[in-house]
């Protein structure tokens, strides 16, 4: 074990130096939102898509669009409508009459990192095609496969508060996204410090300071972070007892929740631990990064029952629970 963390530790340094450089200049464009910035920064770590919900006007469109700029890479922005066909995201194939032959034309999904704003508001078609995206990462149009570029990184951003003309997300892409994030309104503090700033000219978006070759190294050093195999049984068990809560020990959690979550969800809190011990500057895992990570990789995943609902039980209470009755190593 301490050989492995001294590896990990010689590289940290140099790492360590490009995500503050990345973190830096994406602050520079905000007013509080630090944890929210976090845990888009660990879903690039991780290679992983994020998912973000948040009432209007918390500077979710902007955070992401911040992070784009800091990465010299491609970027698109997909305003998500109900009358949005798949073509309008992956792209089609041209008829060329001169040569009776189909080239493809690309859409806006091939782009290093994707907003897709207002994700639930496209319905199940445009889903199907994003959904193949973001698992494999290619694009089929026609008989042929096209992959994205690399990295590639869906941050979707959806309305929890307005319900005309959205479509609820299937619990299959939802479980494609590493990360959901709760953005949460700023502090009075924080808050005094936006109307400071109105009516003057707003910050520009950061020139970018790393490139995408840059961001893949971060990822693969972030691979490295060491793991304890005591690490791994406590994420087992925490995910392990959202499918048999009763056999677990948490048989009041058993009534609220209909399906608990796969094993990508195991794979998801550990890439995202990894992810935070890089962020804090450590090279290993410690129980806090899992339990700081649970929330948002466990969220979307849980399936409740009408009887949760009816009582009022939302999944961060369950998750609360469980990580409360799990034991810590």
């Amino acid at each position: 074990m301490e050989a492995e963390i001294a590896i990990v530790e010689a590289g940290m340094a140099r790492h360590r130096e490009n995500l503050e450089k990345l973190r830096t200049a994406v602050h520079r464009c905000l007013v509080g939102q630090d944890a929210f910035l976090d845990r888009l920064l660990i879903g690039l770590v991780a290679r992983g898509h994020v998912l973000v919900e948040g009432v209007p006007g918390l500077a979710k469109t902007l955070t992401i669009r911040a992070i784009a700029a800091a990465v010299e890479g491609s970027f698109s922005r997909i305003q998500f409508t109900p009358d949005l066909l798949p073509a309008d995201l992956t792209g089609t194939l041209v008829y060329h009459p001169s040569s009776s032959t189909f080239s493809p034309r690309f859409g806006p999904l091939f782009a290093h990192v994707v907003l897709a704003d207002e994700i639930n508001r496209a319905p199940a078609k445009v889903q199907s095609a994003l959904l193949e995206a973001m698992q494999e990462r290619q694009v089929t149009l026609g008989d042929a496969s096209h992959p994205l570029p690399d990295p590639f990184f869906v941050l979707a951003t959806q309305n929890p508060i307005e319900h005309e003309g959205t479509y609820p997300l299937p619990e299959a892409q939802l479980d494609r996204f590493l990360l959901k994030c709760i953005v949460t309104y700023p502090t009075p503090e924080e808050e005094g410090r936006i109307l400071d700033l109105a009516g003057r000219a707003s910050p520009p978006l950061p020139s970018p300071v790393l490139r995408p070759e840059d961001l893949l190294a971060l990822a693969d050093f972030a691979a490295t972070i060491y793991l304890d195999p005591r690490i791994r049984d406590y994420i087992v068990a925490l995910v392990s007892t959202t499918r048999s809560p009763r056999e677990r020990g948490m048989p009041e959690a058993a009534p609220w929740i209909a399906f608990g979550a796969s094993p990508r969800a195991s794979l998801a809190i550990a890439a995202a631990s990894r992810g935070r011990a890089f962020l804090e500057g450590r090279a290993f895992v410690v129980p806090e990064d899992v339990k700081a990570v649970a929330a948002d990789a466990l969220r979307h995943r849980l399936v409740l029952t009408f009887e949760a609902e009816a009582d009022g039980i939302q999944p961060d209470d369950v998750i609360q629970k469980l990580l409360t009755r799990v034991p810590v190593p």
